[in-house]
């Protein structure tokens, strides 16, 4: 901002300066060229005149010196032709004695008694003349005509000189508002600058260096007491959600424990036929449990500002994939790692393990016996510096529809078991994005759902060696041992 309020600055005083200075520049040159072709004409006027009475008298032994003076008093170059037009004397003496020169047109004009006047080339003077030929005359008898040229280098240079004396004023006039328009844009942009600071800290969570509210001009003022204020109220606000979030994770922990352990201890009290009953609110209490954890967790999440950090997804993936092999092993469900390596990407802490329980919990959900569920990395052929996750599985997939509306809160598909809390994407949702990347559904080529998560590497060079897969079923008897297999306990205990 600073840059182009010094441009308008600069922009606006140039074009007053080119306004001013080249009329000015214009007219000056006029006036000089003027005032010199006034006096090359008068010069010319009175040597003719002179010269006419020394014709008249017939002194014409005087005329060659008289010349010749003249012409170095004034550097010009006089030739004097008599009223025949032949020639009486050349300054330079680059004309012989009596030549005819009454065939040129301004020597002919003269000797018609009429005066001429113009710029032409001057070999003797070896450049552009101010010519002026007048006669030498009384009255209607015209004795001898006078050719003066002057050089214009004089003027020339006078001129020239004048339009660098312009362009000096005008480069310090600029070199002045300049250093004026600095000062003053960086007085107008320094409120503009404290704001994007804050703007930036209160982005991050929390608002260490509040712009002041007493720099720049009014009106940015008044806008950084506005933003104080609503800053402010912002923090105060944040800070009462978090407390809020904190404070309800403990106060509904203890009355859901309890209810489900009332639930539980009229068991050994209830007739037999109200088995199913009890079963069924013992359930719907766990999910209730699931669901206000899920809740919680994405108030946490909304409130929370953490910045990425690079995290090796290889390394991930390869240990959820070793974690989940057991459970998924019991539903006889195969958990395949495949794709090329891919390096660091930039999540924040925890995310990618999350992000990946959850659509593995999701995937194992729906995921028949004898199938199995892969997990690939792959580097996408679109825009450079991007990484991807795919968590696909054979089950029944989802319309486009469904897909559509996968990521709303609470939202499950008609079919979907009664246990879920759809709260689990939209969970990976809000991981993926607070991580810079993003999520989506898609069609698996041989059926089922692609969950495709999108990560910003962290590696500015990446080497894909092929990586090998690894089969859950291949060790399934070996990894199952004979009592129950529990699993691993994340946000995905609550998600669905």
């Amino acid at each position: 901002m600073t840059r182009r309020l010094l441009l308008s600055y600069l922009s606006l005083t140039l074009l007053v300066l080119l306004c001013l200075e080249v009329p000015f520049g214009y007219v000056y040159a006029r006036g000089e060229m003027s005032r010199f072709t006034g006096n090359a004409q008068q010069a010319a006027v009175m040597l003719a005149e002179v010269l006419e009475e020394k014709v008249e008298r017939q002194a014409s032994p005087d005329v060659p010196e008289l010349v010749t003076s003249f012409a170095q008093r004034t550097g010009g170059h006089v030739i004097v032709v008599d009223s025949a037009g032949r020639l009486l004397t050349d300054s330079r003496n680059g004309i012989a004695f009596g030549t005819d020169l009454s065939a040129e047109p301004d020597i002919a004009t003269a000797l018609r008694n009429r005066s001429s006047s113009g710029t032409r080339q001057d070999a003797a003077l070896g450049g552009d003349v101010f010519f002026a030929t007048v006669p030498g005359a009384s009255g209607n008898t015209v004795r001898c005509a006078v050719r003066a040229s002057f050089p214009l280098t004089a003027v020339t240079s006078k001129v020239h000189e004048a339009w660098l004396v312009l362009a000096a004023v005008g480069l310090g006039v600029l070199a002045a508002v300049a250093l004026i328009a600095l000062a003053l844009a960086r007085w107008i942009t320094r409120p503009v600058r404290a704001l994007e600071r804050a703007t930036t800290q209160l982005a991050d969570g929390t608002l260490k260096d509040p712009p002041a509210t007493d720099l720049g001009p009014p009106e940015l003022r008044r806008l950084a007491s506005a933003f104080v204020r609503t800053a402010t109220r912002l923090q105060h606000l944040l800070k009462a959600q978090h407390a809020f979030a904190s404070e309800a994770s403990h106060q509904l922990k203890t009355p859901l424990t309890s209810l489900r352990l009332r639930l539980e201890n009229f068991e050994p009290y209830l007739d037999p036929r109200a088995q199913d009953s009890l079963d069924e609110a013992v359930g719907e209490v766990e999910r209730l449990s699931r669901m206000v954890h899920g809740l919680l967790a994405l108030a946490r999440m909304e409130n929370a500002a953490t910045t990425p950090e690079a995290t090796d997804l290889d390394a991930v993936v390869a240990d959820r994939a070793a974690v989940w092999a057991a459970f998924a092993g019991e539903q006889y469900v195969d958990i395949t790692v495949e794709g090329p390596r891919v390096g660091r990407v930039w999540a924040v802490p925890g995310a990618l393990e999350q992000i990946i329980d959850n659509l593995l919990s999701n995937a194992l959900r729906v995921s028949p016996p004898r199938t199995s569920i892969t997990l690939a990395t792959a580097l996408p052929s679109g825009p450079p510096g991007l990484v991807e996750l795919h968590v696909a599985d054979q089950g029944p997939g989802m319309s486009e529809a469904e897909r559509r509306r996968a990521f709303d809160r609470f939202w499950r598909a008609n079919d979907a078991d009664h246990e879920g809390t759809g709260l689990g994407l939209p969970i990976v949702q809000q991981l993926a994005r607070a991580s810079g990347g993003e999520v989506a559904l898609g069609a698996a080529p041989g059926g089922g759902l692609d969950a495709v998560v999108r990560l910003r590497s962290a590696d500015t060079q990446r080497t894909p060696p092929p990586r090998r897969a690894r089969s859950a079923m291949r060790s399934r008897q070996a990894a199952v041992p004979p009592g129950p297999i529990e699993r691993p306990l994340a946000v995905s205990d609550w998600q669905q």
